[in-house]
């Protein structure tokens, strides 16, 4: 534990509140704005197509720049998008909205390397604490977005340029913040050292494949059925602070276990951890189809909350064990890019989806993905005790 690792937790925690926010209210926002109702949730679909197109872009820049350069480039990217967003809302363009949302994907694609940035913060015993607590930081973002988004929806004549416009104010926090946070510089490169392997073989090794297949089916799930239940949510009657008290409770469940499951990683394996979650993910689902009362509502997404916590820090503790340091840039490049190319996919089939097949069929349809993630948990616990029977022979 240090003061930098500190920091970068209440970073991620803004970094969330930005997310949270957006998704509270950009399919709301794309509803009211958009030429067909099937369209809603294309500003959310363009957030994280912003994230896949700028992850190399992010890689470079890491490369260039470093950590904290790179993190404060994407910090500037996010107090621009903000803006820019609050004035299509304002003007009521909404293609103009859904460009605001991809030119954000390049923070949320800076973003989702501060969990990668944890693990250098620590001593190696500590990486995956140190992952788990940094996450842990999105609870901020579970207390302020939705309740930011609540607050501020209202306080312009149009609804929710306020929260566009917080958002911008949450940024320059989070650059400030960042000012005071110093990451350990990357290792010198000999002349004529080698770069570490093409990343075609480092992408090839199971343990790589298993770890990008939990974390970007995992996200893809979880964003597929959030990112819907505002939409379904309105179409059941709910205002808006109940839509907000759901969100909140679901990004809850996202970070607060980030203070223990370090430890259960560490205590029952990487493995064992990434079932659990996928076992909560059909638990969600489960609880969803049963009903569209409040109280299903949040408990579902509570538990959809809770699945993805351990889905994606088992995925990531489980990545950094697939690529050498010199080839982190690249690796986890490619990592994001599968998350945010899932999530841009399941962002546009959970408007589309909830829309016009409804809530039961789009929770349906997440079942196919959680089966996959299992089977891919089973196949790499088969290898490695294959693996451990042919050692101890």
């Amino acid at each position: 534990m240090n003061r930098h690792l500190l920091l970068l937790t209440l970073v991620q925690g803004l970094f969330l509140t930005n997310n949270v926010t957006f998704i509270a209210i950009n399919g709301l926002v794309g509803l009211q704005l958009a030429p067909f109702g099937w369209m809603a949730t294309l500003p959310v679909m363009g957030y994280v197509v912003g994230g896949a197109l700028a992850t190399p872009l992010v890689a470079r820049a890491q490369t260039r720049f470093g950590r904290k350069g790179s993190f404060q480039i994407g910090l500037a990217v996010a107090l621009g998008s903000a803006l820019l967003a609050a004035f299509a809302a304002w003007t009521r363009q909404f293609w103009l909205l859904v460009a605001a949302t991809m030119i954000a994907g390049y923070y949320s694609a800076n973003g989702q390397l501060y969990r990668f940035a944890a693990a250098e913060l620590a001593a190696p015993t500590w990486r995956e604490k140190a992952v788990s607590l940094v996450l842990a930081g999105g609870l901020l973002g579970a207390i302020v977005g939705p309740n930011l988004a609540a607050w501020t929806r209202a306080v312009l004549p149009v609804p929710f340029v306020g929260a566009y416009l917080a958002l911008a104010v949450v940024a320059v926090l989070a650059m400030g913040v960042m000012a005071f946070i110093d990451f350990p510089p990357a290792p010198a490169k000999a002349p004529g050292s080698s770069a570490g392997r093409p990343l075609g073989q480092i992408m090839r090794q199971p343990v790589f494949v298993v770890a990008t297949v939990g974390a970007a089916l995992g996200y893809g799930v979880m964003n597929l059925l959030m990112a819907a239940t505002p939409l379904a949510m309105q179409v059941c009657g709910f205002d808006f602070e109940s839509t907000a008290l759901v969100l909140q409770w679901h990004v809850i469940g996202m970070f607060a276990p980030g203070f223990f499951t370090g430890h259960l990683i560490k205590r029952f394996g990487v493995l064992p951890v990434m079932g659990a979650g996928v076992v909560l993910n059909v638990v969600c689902v489960a609880i969803a189809l049963s009903g569209v009362d409040l109280h299903q509502f949040l408990i579902a997404l509570f538990a959809l909350g809770v699945g993805w916590n351990f889905l994606f820090t088992g995925s990531t503790t489980l990545a950094l064990t697939a690529y050498r340091p010199e080839e982190k840039d690249r690796a986890q490049a490619a990592i994001n890019f599968c998350v945010f190319a899932t999530m841009a996919f399941t962002s546009f089939a959970s408007g589309a989806l909830v829309t016009t097949q409804g809530w039961m069929w789009l929770n349906l349809g997440s079942l196919p993905a959680l089966a996959l993630v299992g089977g891919a948990l089973a196949w790499l616990g088969w290898r490695g005790r294959q693996t451990a029977l042919r050692a101890a022979d």
